[in-house]
């Protein structure tokens, strides 16, 4: 027994002792968890050239529905003017009528009031009676024609007064399509000063650079597309004289609604270029494309119009060689790009 117990004790000791003897693991506190990395929110002059050009699209379209609202604004108000004056002129031939038809009662009242065939049995001449006869028959023709004619001034005037009201509810209803274009329009602009204006000097330029990389890049693909080896054609006649307009106003602004003389938008150009050479076209590019005849662009010619972007939001005069002549954006001036330095969307022919 006594061994046992000596023994236990021991084997005790000895895994207390190896215990002890073996190396001891050091536990710190534990460290606190790294910040997570805040993401930059400084855009790339990249992003900043998107987004502003992005801004000045959404401007570009918005001012394509402000033209139209305000071409169709014209013409309903040319109407309007219209159906006035012939309001006015039916106006004046009814109360002629009415004086007319006075005129007759009045005729008819010194006469008695008889019946003119009862006028002619009194008479007691037979050659009168005869004759009477005849101008009695023609007496009634006319009365019956003046009535006539009365009925049908009346249904007009009612006809140009129920236009006159529908002209006006559309004018009205442009007014407010105008209303908010301008308003978006300059919210986009604005927009897209305020970026402008938050980069410094260097960055502006630079931003510039950008811009014109951008454009030779797609001008570059275009070309190497094999895209301008078949346009060799020769402009029309009012071809030359639409590109000899449009190059003429190189260096003016770009307005937007403008049309000349001072400054441009894009369709205000080519509007009145093509108006310079005889041939009034729409007035804004999406109407351009949706009213003009559309040709392949291995069939463009000089004093043809190139649309851009899926909307149809904007408008370049090819003048040969590969290059158009447009007014770019708020900003820019009227200048001569790459045909290619813009999604083109089509091609359309003012004159075909």
């Amino acid at each position: 027994m006594y061994r046992r117990h000596c023994a236990a004790a021991a084997i005790t000791l000895v895994c207390a002792m190896a215990v002890l003897a073996s190396p001891v693991q050091a536990f710190a506190a534990p460290a606190p968890p790294s910040p997570a990395p805040v993401p930059s929110t400084k855009k790339t002059l990249e992003e900043v050239r998107q987004e502003i050009d992005g801004l000045y699209r959404a401007a570009g379209s918005a001012t394509d529905a402000y033209n139209l609202a305000e071409e169709k604004a014209k013409k309903q108000s040319g109407e309007i003017v219209k159906l006035a004056q012939a309001i006015v002129e039916g106006q004046a031939k009814i109360a002629e009528l009415k004086d007319r038809a006075g005129a007759q009662a009045r005729d008819e009242y010194r006469n008695a009031g008889l019946p003119p065939g009862a006028r002619l049995m009194l008479s007691g001449d037979p050659q009168l009676f005869l004759d009477g006869i005849s101008r009695t028959r023609q007496g009634q023709k006319a009365t019956k024609g003046l009535l006539g004619e009365m009925n049908r001034t009346q249904e007009d005037l009612q006809t140009y007064t129920q236009d006159a009201s529908t002209n006006w509810t559309k004018l009205e209803a442009n007014r407010v399509k105008q209303a908010k274009a301008k308003k978006k329009i300059n919210a986009q602009i604005a927009a897209a000063k305020k970026l402008e204006s938050q980069l410094e000097k260097k960055e502006r330029a630079r931003l510039l650079q950008l811009e014109q990389e951008a454009e030779y890049k797609s001008q570059t693909a275009w070309l190497s597309s094999g895209a301008l080896k078949e346009i060799n054609r020769e402009a029309s006649a009012p071809g030359k004289k639409a590109v000899a307009f449009a190059t003429a106003k190189i260096g003016l602004p770009y307005v937007w609604g403008a049309e000349g003389p001072k400054s441009y938008d894009c369709s205000g150009l080519t509007s009145q270029a093509w108006a310079a050479a005889g041939r009034p076209i729409p007035r804004t590019s999406q109407e351009q494309w949706r009213q003009l005849p559309h040709i392949a662009i291995k069939d463009m010619r000089p004093g043809d119009l190139i649309i851009y972007h899926s909307d149809a939001s904007h408008v370049g005069m090819y003048i040969g060689d590969g290059a158009i002549v447009h007014a770019p954006r708020p900003g820019r001036n009227v200048t001569l790009a790459g045909a290619g330095s813009m999604e083109i969307l089509g091609v359309v022919r003012p004159d075909k």
